[in-house]
């Protein structure tokens, strides 16, 4: 049975700069360093965000930019905080898509090799209230 989430991987170019992302975007603590001698397939650094173990492993970043993403939870009032970090470290900030009222507030941006990440300050209790809401007006 599955427990939980382990941990989420990103193969990145540069190790210092998605370090930098995310001590600076998500406050992550980090908490090994590979350094010359890596015990996996290539050097890597573990970070803690919270709870949540990320890791970053030196390699060739994604050929393109899709829609996959991982999205974590903010609070409303600190989406300008957020979007201010990202834009400090000059990442590529997506418009927001349409929404519905009550679904959340996010934003979206790309790191150097094409990760998507989202910053969300909705639930998926409140998301599907205000989907419900909209069947309800459609009906």
């Amino acid at each position: 049975m599955i427990e939980d989430i382990s941990h989420m991987t990103f193969v990145v170019r540069d190790l210092d700069r998605m370090s930098e992302i995310l001590e600076t975007v998500f406050g992550a603590r980090e908490v090994y360093d590979s350094g010359d001698k890596p015990f996996s397939h290539a050097p890597e650094k573990f970070f803690m965000i919270g709870d949540l173990w990320i890791a970053i492993m030196e390699g060739e970043s994604l050929n393109q930019r899709t829609y996959n993403h991982v999205a974590f939870k903010i609070r409303d009032e600190d989406i300008d905080i957020y979007l201010e970090r990202i834009v400090s470290l000059g990442l590529d900030v997506m418009p927001p898509r349409p929404r519905i009222e009550g679904e959340g507030r996010s934003i979206y941006f790309h790191d150097a090799d094409n990760h998507l990440f989202e910053l969300h300050s909705g639930t998926l209790d409140e998301r599907l209230e205000a989907y419900a809401r909209m069947h309800e007006a459609a009906e």
